[in-house]
């Protein structure tokens, strides 16, 4: 695998020694297992909630917050390198709506009452966010969506539907994008909402992926009132709040890390010693392997030179950015899936999702790294769809080069 050096002061070095001091003690060989069972995006409910609470009681729960709403206050170096050893480690990837999205754009709109209200559990893990952005007809598009919300009194009334819910079936709270006005352009009648899971009306069905797991889900709303105060900035401006919580949201992370955790598993099935070794003398096989080791290291020399321009002060169009970001990590993470389902063979025909999501027992048949990759492949045929389509990704890069 291509490792590539990033330039460290000596703060950074010591810093970057303490995180895998800390990984090395407390993401234990009994969670690095349950880890690398997980085929979904993130991890399932349980797992986050243990190893949330395991950063959150070392202060790093949320690394990109400013220390004064309890976050850890990193630079943009610490917070890169944080990132990178723990995918490196392969810790669980943890759900981002509370801190990573929710968070800073309270952080970014909120009023100071819902800072005070919010912030504090997000930090915590004791409240778990979902997102309510995409609909049936509004997922790509989605200042098409249809969800309405309208002001009666002291509280809005919502009605309509969402779906692609991620683990709203864990979640305290779900922030959406609502409707409140037709008067304009579709963008500026829309709103940004707080609204409580357990609100009366709310009721949330599964949706089951053809790999078996369910992550995700459909919402819906039926005179459901909030109050007014769980508006986040202001009425019919949600769209700045949307457009600056998917730049996150796209963007955020170090992505060349979290693919070579991918990568790391991929050669532990093709491992010399494992039942699966043939694909690595396959030499289709092994270009297809290199070509993925190529993408990964360019995608990181290029997370390095934002780093760079970063601590230099320099500022790029950030939805720029992130577009080219989402664009590389789901088309390397797709081919690194692509290889894990042909590196087990005839394997890939068995269907081990009852076996992984907890409806069977493992066969003694069936080798234990042939358990997750077909699972993992179908789940991961999404990626290029959440989070915005590849598709509206690459509209954004031609607009921005076109300058329109």
């Amino acid at each position: 695998m291509i490792e590539l050096e990033l330039e460290l002061s000596a703060e950074d070095s010591a810093f970057r020694e303490e995180v895998r001091r800390f990984l090395a003690e407390k993401f234990t060989p009994e969670l690095r297992q349950e880890a690398e069972l997980q085929t979904g995006v993130f991890a399932d409910g349980s797992l986050a909630a243990k190893w949330h609470r395991i950063l959150f009681e070392r202060g790093w729960a949320a690394t990109g917050w400013p220390e004064q709403y309890g976050g850890a206050g990193f630079t943009a170096t610490q917070q890169y390198i944080f990132n990178d050893e723990c995918a490196r480690a392969g810790t669980p990837n943890l759900p981002v709506a509370g801190v990573r999205l929710c968070g800073p754009v309270l952080i970014e709109f909120g009023t100071q009452e819902q800072k005070d209200r919010f912030l504090p559990k997000i930090l915590s893990g004791e409240h778990v966010w979902c997102q309510g952005y995409s609909e049936p007809q509004a997922g790509s598009d989605l200042a098409a969506l249809e969800c309405k919300a309208e002001r009666d009194g002291d509280d809005y009334v919502i009605n309509g539907q969402k779906t692609w819910t991620t683990h709203a079936q864990f979640a305290q709270w779900i922030f959406v994008l609502v409707r409140t006005s037709r008067e304009g352009p579709r963008q500026a009648g829309i709103s940004f909402l707080l609204v409580p899971m357990d609100a009366p009306g709310v009721t949330v069905r599964p949706i089951l992926s053809m790999s078996g797991e369910h992550e995700v889900n459909e919402v819906f709303f039926d005179d459901v009132r909030v109050p007014a105060t769980n508006l986040v900035g202001d009425e019919n401006q949600g769209w700045k709040v949307a457009k600056f919580l998917l730049v996150n949201e796209r963007g955020s992370g170090s992505g060349a890390a979290y693919l070579k955790n991918a990568l790391g598993l991929l050669n532990k099935i093709i491992a010399a010693d494992g039942p699966f070794s043939a694909a690595a003398s396959d030499p289709a096989f092994a270009v297809r392997l290199a070509e993925v080791e190529i993408e990964i290291a360019a995608l990181e020399q290029s997370e390095h030179s934002l780093l760079e321009a970063i601590r230099r002060g320099e500022m790029a169009r950030g939805d720029t950015l992130a577009s080219v970001h989402k664009l590389h990590v789901s088309h390397i993470m797709q081919a690194i899936t692509e290889l894990e389902v042909d590196a087990i063979g005839a394997y890939a025909q068995i269907d081990q999702g009852p076996v992984l999501f907890g409806k069977a027992e493992a066969s003694a048949h069936v080798p234990p790294r042939a358990m997750t990759p077909v699972a993992h492949y179908l789940n991961m045929r999404a990626i290029s769809i959440f989070g915005g389509s590849s598709e509206v990704q690459r509209n954004i890069l031609t607009r921005t080069a076109l300058g329109i």
